[in-house]
């Protein structure tokens, strides 16, 4: 193909050979010899991990010839790159991903054919890295599919946990976490890079000394050095050559064997320094209750921060550019605060390292960083002990004093008559225990802070950073999240896909806002009507059995399915819906809700270890499951499911079946959301409060179209105002009552009235998230929501609708926003013929 391909396509008729060809002939050639060379095996003797293992080599190759042109362009032209800091990526299984956006769907199904295999089976064998505990890595990996789709340079750091997010199982109802090893049978996407490693240094102090000029200088001497080995994953553009990449660290020791120790008799001794620095990338963040869990969370984070930005120097420099120009070459996003202590890193780099005068390397690292804010809630905005990083990172602590003395300076300057302002924005926390404020020093070291939906951005400039908004309002962006239409369509719902593609043609999920509109005059065509019912039947009956085999639980295809699938935490309300449904299976005992459509209510989503009343919120649904599946007067007509170990791929199977959406946190809680554009964009309809991205996706797709409940952000601050006393509304409303007593009384409990205590006591006597108060509102709303559904013409045609007006969330059109209000990059197209 020659540069001056349109749009520069890759296609399936490119040329090429047994390694970058993309016909089912040269597929077919380069599975066997994978299987044969890489692995090592027959056919008649390869289990069926050979067989996906060698197919993902044969893909993976075709991936790394256009990694291998995209960086030479990059080089070539010298653009800018976007460095995405994160600690958390949920990037999926990548099989399905990669022969999509390679266009080799077909030609793959049938050089695997051709083999003696099923595409579909080796696509379900494949396991998925739990890199990230939700919706902040699965939002990394949606925009590192988008930068790249978008022709975007780009690189993702992270940390290559050799644990992920634990793997979930369900005992007598409660969670039980076990380890998620997802590396058992080998990744086969990534590129061990052994010779790309970075030195990172832990404890120790730091000395003070005059330079050769006379320069008043500062050395830290770390008193440990682990080392940080990069291992790449690609990530491909969807049909385009560009192809960026993955990379995470994973921590080894300088020396990893002690042979004097060995020979002395120590033989545990002898591998100590190596045990003790592989724990930094072992699990996803352990468990921080304790001291040591606490400066564990630390080390990583440091460590993933300053592995990274001495790549990216080290990337900058070895173009021939000098470290003053670093900030032309790259940009740095800071995915949320974990790594805020980048900051303070780069000026070490910079100051230390670099000989850079501080206020140039103070220019520099603003001009190179940008914040994202994920949170509203006050625990998830971290903190941390002086004497923790004074013993942990000495240098970085003098480097934050001396950050915040100047800034403190700035303010004190601009608001000399505020001097409780200074308290409140200082990096350091002063009151109680002294703390490092991450929050601040990530807002004071980047140029831009930047909430993601319009709604947290207020709340963001409001509540959560107000002093930095009255100090440099022109910092603040709004940037409402988004999600990968080729992950969460092309991938995860095929049959949708091709109905959108018949009638909208190729390209729709690159302009998903210019060409999604245009099934809106398909909404009045009852044939397109029915096709589109047709899709969401297949849908849910893949579900149903699905939800058969990983349960045990026999749920109603032609139901209506009542979704809420995410993290469980007390403000995203998963008790709100149990207390529906309780008062639900009330009115159906007492014959009461005869207008009712049959109902599966499905969950799903994991709880932190350490959390009890999640993981009791858990027990309560497989109790109300227990009871209310097995009644024979209900005849079938309300399911309760739990679906355990949620993640990407059995997500890919529930978003394209679900037709109501649970999207009911706390107004002010939630800083956005993603699963709820998820569900949106495959035709479930919204049940919502006005909550994070829920006020942007009720505006889009119209009042009517969408179940909004609930106290406003507004009316909720009123309330606690007043002095909220959630007893007044268990008493008041009967319906209520009934639910939170059948609860204690021992109903979904057999007989135990001491189970479920702790829940019921935090409802009546706190409540902190209002559900009591909004029950009401949440009841009402579902049952307009059940009227709804018993007109399926009707609720089709909103179901088109919520998806030709859904366009926005496109993670897509969010990257964009990002290349032109914050980083100021552009595409930079790898030519094939490059």
């Amino acid at each position: 193909m020659s540069p001056e391909t349109p749009a520069n396509r890759a296609t399936p008729d490119s040329p090429g050979d047994v390694r970058t060809g993309l016909s089912a002939e040269f597929l077919t050639r380069a599975l066997l010899d994978n299987l044969r060379f890489g692995q090592g095996k027959f056919p008649d003797t390869a289990t069926r991990n050979d067989w996906y293992m060698a197919l993902a080599t044969t893909i993976r190759d075709r991936l790394l010839d256009h990694w291998i042109r995209t960086r030479q362009t990059i080089r070539r032209k010298g653009v800018r790159v976007v460095g995405y800091l994160s600690a958390e990526f949920l990037p999926g299984p990548q099989l399905a991903n990669c022969l999509i956006h390679l266009g080799i769907l077909g030609e793959s199904r049938v050089a695997v054919a051709r083999a003696g295999q099923d595409l579909e089976t080796l696509l379900e064998h494949e396991a998925e890295p739990g890199l990230g505990n939700g919706g902040l890595g699965r939002l990394a990996a949606c925009f590192l599919d988008s930068l790249a789709s978008l022709e975007v340079p780009a690189i993702g750091y992270g940390i290559r946990y050799e644990f992920g997010i634990f793997s979930q199982q369900i005992v007598d109802g409660w969670q039980v976490e076990t380890p998620d090893n997802w590396l058992r049978s080998g990744y086969p996407w990534e590129i061990p890079r052994p010779e790309i490693t970075s030195p990172v240094g832990m404890g120790g102090h730091t000395e003070t000394y005059t330079d050769e000029s006379g320069r008043y200088r500062v050395r830290w001497m770390p008193g440990r050095i682990v080392v940080g080995m990069a291992h790449d994953t690609p990530v491909p553009g969807y049909r385009v050559s560009t192809t960026n990449f993955m990379r995470l660290w994973k921590a080894e020791a300088s020396e990893s064997f002690d042979f004097r120790a060995f020979n002395l008799g120590d033989y545990i001794g002898a591998v100590h320094a190596k045990v003790l620095s592989e724990n930094i990338t072992k699990v996803l963040y352990p468990n921080d209750s304790s001291l040591q869990g606490k400066q564990l969370r630390l080390e990583q984070q440091y460590f993933f921060v300053a592995c990274s930005l001495k790549d990216m120097i080290r990337i900058h420099l070895s173009s021939g550019q000098k470290v003053e120009s670093f900030q032309e070459k790259f940009t740095v996003q800071l995915n949320d605060t974990h790594p805020a202590i980048a900051v303070a890193e780069l000026m070490r780099l910079l100051v230390d390292e670099h000989g850079l005068k501080w206020e140039q390397a103070w220019e520099i690292t603003q001009g190179t960083f940008a914040y994202t804010n994920h949170t509203l809630l006050p625990e998830a905005l971290e903190t941390w002990p002086v004497p923790l990083l004074a013993r942990l990172l000495p240098r970085h602590l003098e480097i934050i004093y001396e950050i915040n003395r100047r800034f403190l300076e700035e303010v004190r300057l601009k608001f000399p008559e505020q001097e409780e302002l200074t308290g409140r924005i200082s990096l350091v926390e002063e009151n109680g225990e002294r703390r490092i404020r991450m929050a601040n020093l990530a807002a004071a070291g980047s140029h831009s802070i930047n909430g993601v939906a319009e709604l947290h951005t207020q709340l963001l400039k409001q509540k959560v950073l107000p002093d930095f908004a009255l100090l440099a309002p022109a910092k603040f962006h709004s940037i409402t999240n988004g999600v990968s239409p080729r992950r969460f369509l092309l991938v995860s719902n095929p049959l949708l896909s091709d109905l959108l593609t018949a009638r909208l043609g190729e390209d729709w999920s690159l302009r998903l806002e210019e060409e999604l509109p245009r099934l809106e005059s398909l909404t009045e065509d009852s044939l397109f009507r029915d096709d589109w019912r047709g899709v969401k039947a297949s849908n849910k009956k893949r579900l149903a059995a699905f939800v058969l085999d990983r349960t045990g639980v026999t749920a109603d295809p032609d139901s209506l399915w009542d979704v809420q699938v995410k993290r469980l935490h007390e403000y995203k309300r998963q008790h709100l819906n149990l207390l529906h449904i309780v008062s639900l299976y009330h009115r159906l005992k007492r014959g009461e809700g005869a207008e009712e459509p049959p109902r599966t209510f499905l969950f799903g989503g994991k709880a932190a270890p350490g959390y009890f009343l999640a993981k009791l919120i858990i027990r309560l649904i497989h109790g109300v499951a227990e009871r209310v599946n097995l009644d024979p007067d209900l005849q079938d007509r309300l399911k309760v499911v739990f679906l355990p170990d949620f993640n990407v791929k059995v997500a890919q199977r529930i978003y394209p079946a679900a037709d109501l959406s649970e999207q009911i946190s706390t107004a002010g809680t939630e800083a956005s959301g993603t699963g709820n554009m998820k569900f949106a964009l495959n035709g479930a309809l919204t049940m919502g409060t006005l909550d994070g991205a829920n006020v942007e996706i009720r505006d889009a797709v119209g009042e009517e179209n969408f179940f909004s409940f609930g106290l406003t952000v507004e009316e909720a601050a009123q309330l606690r105002q007043r002095g909220y006393r959630p007893r007044e509304f268990y008493e008041s409303d009967p319906r209520l009552r009934e639910a939170v007593e059948s609860i204690a009384s021992g109903l979904f409990s057999r007989g135990d009235r001491d189970l479920f205590r702790p829940l019921v006591e935090a409802l009546l006597n706190h409540d902190e998230f209002l559900l009591l108060a909004d029950f009401g509102s949440y009841v009402e709303c579902q049952s307009r929501a059940a009227r709804a559904y018993r007109d399926p013409e009707q609720w089709t045609r909103m179901s088109i609708r919520n998806v030709a007006r859904a366009g926005r969330f496109s993670s897509d059109r969010a990257v964009r926003e990002y290349c032109e209000k914050i980083w100021k990059v552009r595409p930079a197209p790898a030519l094939i013929g490059g």
